[in-house]
């Protein structure tokens, strides 16, 4: 009864805000949380009116009392292409040649945030989004898996986050955050893989299991000169606890733990109609193994599950934002941002990342917000494209040269939001 009521609680808080069972531009990660700060491509780090909703939380402080909610919709285009026919030799697992594209191409993405102005100098904020996540289904058996119609994963990852901010002087802030991490996951079509797990019983087809974490963040902004702001945040490692039905699948007897990251921005107002906000951001995938692992060694691949388990093989990413912030049109916020990261997937690990091609690197956003009252409330919106990208490499597990697998995705997402 008690793991029954954990589970209800961990399905009601990921599925509360939807979040976005898909990719995101900075590999599975969102590049921007909430409708202003995805009209900047996530840039903002020294731009406080981001900070509600998961951005630097030693802005907060400079925000007013105010509520701010958003609902996004997400379509990422996702595919593979398989050439060469397989060799057929004994001990080989070649694929079947020819491009298949990904169903499920619509995600609903909410968040939302509130901010309480306790005096001048403290601010209290809650903020609940989703944090990006990883989706495929192909509809084929693209591992030969009989026991399914369809292959893929379902990651879903969403924070809780409370932080509190204050001021150090007139112009400087110090924020931290709490934060709670709640995730889903799914996967099917992967039986096949059975000979190299630890618990073929606990890889794939099982259903959709749970998992929860805690981590933190902390930030600090500040303006150093007249118009030009420094901010830097550091989010720690989610430490996640494991997905006991998928135990023979991810490193670590099912452990998917959401890596650390920080970033650090400057925001420079060339007048009072004109912002330029640039920023630096790394997300440390090598933190976690199911990420980061390779999927084969010198010595062949380590059983899935295990302490050292196969994973994704994925690399560290930076990412450089640019935003633009002009207010000069009477009631109106106009937005642009640019975001770029070399994509974490190398050609070796094509195979695993049918699963995850997460291979966007550029990422264009248009943004506005138009103020509906005197008292301040706002309509906002965002647009995000993230340009078709490819990564190929060779089947790690044919003949030498036999076959290429290609992996190719872009992305669509659309935000409106209300501040009040």
């Amino acid at each position: 009864m008690k793991n029954r009521l954990s589970k209800s609680l961990l399905l009601g808080l990921v599925f509360l805000l939807g979040s976005g069972a898909a990719f995101a531009t900075d590999g599975y990660f969102s590049p921007g949380y909430g409708t202003i700060s995805s009209g900047f491509a996530g840039a903002g780090t020294a731009f406080y009116e981001t900070s509600l909703i998961g951005g630097n939380p030693a802005g907060n402080v400079f925000n007013s009392s105010e509520l701010s909610f958003g609902i996004g919709l997400f379509n990422p285009n996702r595919q593979y292409t398989i050439t060469g026919s397989p060799s057929g030799y004994q001990g080989t697992f070649g694929l079947t040649p020819g491009t298949v594209k990904s169903d499920s191409k619509l995600f609903i993405m909410p968040n939302i945030g509130k901010n309480w102005k306790l005096n001048e100098n403290n601010a209290l904020t809650l903020s609940i989004y989703g944090n990006g996540g990883m989706n495929t289904n192909y509809p084929t058996q693209t591992f030969y898996d009989q026991n399914s119609d369809h292959t893929g994963v379902n990651l879903m990852q969403m924070y809780v986050d409370l932080a509190y901010s204050f001021k150090l002087g007139e112009k400087h802030s110090l924020g931290i955050s709490a934060l709670l991490g709640a995730q889903s996951f799914e996967a099917k079509g992967l039986a096949s893989f059975a000979p190299f797990s630890t618990d073929a019983a606990k890889l794939s087809g099982n259903g959709t299991d749970y998992s929860a974490g805690v981590g933190f963040k902390v930030g600090y902004m500040g303006e150093l000169f007249n118009g030009f702001w420094l901010g830097a945040k550091y989010q720690s490692k989610i430490y996640m606890g494991a997905f006991k039905d998928y135990a023979g699948l991810f490193a670590e007897q099912g452990k998917f733990e959401i890596p650390s990251n920080w970033s650090v921005g400057v925001a420079y107002h060339l007048c009072s109609d004109f912002t330029v906000l640039a920023d630096v951001k790394q997300i440390n995938y090598t933190s976690s193994k199911s990420v980061s692992n390779p999927m084969m060694t010198a010595t062949g691949m380590n059983p899935l599950g295990s302490d050292n388990g196969a994973g994704f093989g994925w690399k560290d990413m930076t990412i450089y934002k640019v935003g633009f912030n002009y207010t000069g049109i009477d009631t109106w916020t106009l937005r642009a941002g640019y975001s770029y990261g070399k994509q974490p997937i190398p050609a070796s690990e094509v195979m695993f990342n049918i699963l995850a091609p997460a291979v966007n690197e550029s990422h264009i956003a248009l943004g506005f917000s138009k103020k509906i009252n005197e008292k301040g409330n706002a309509l906002n919106f965002a647009f995000n494209y993230a340009l078709n990208n490819k990564v190929s490499g060779p089947n790690p597990m044919e003949v030498p040269g036999q076959q290429t697998i290609e992996l190719e995705m872009n992305q669509l997402y659309f935000e409106i939001g209300f501040t009040f």
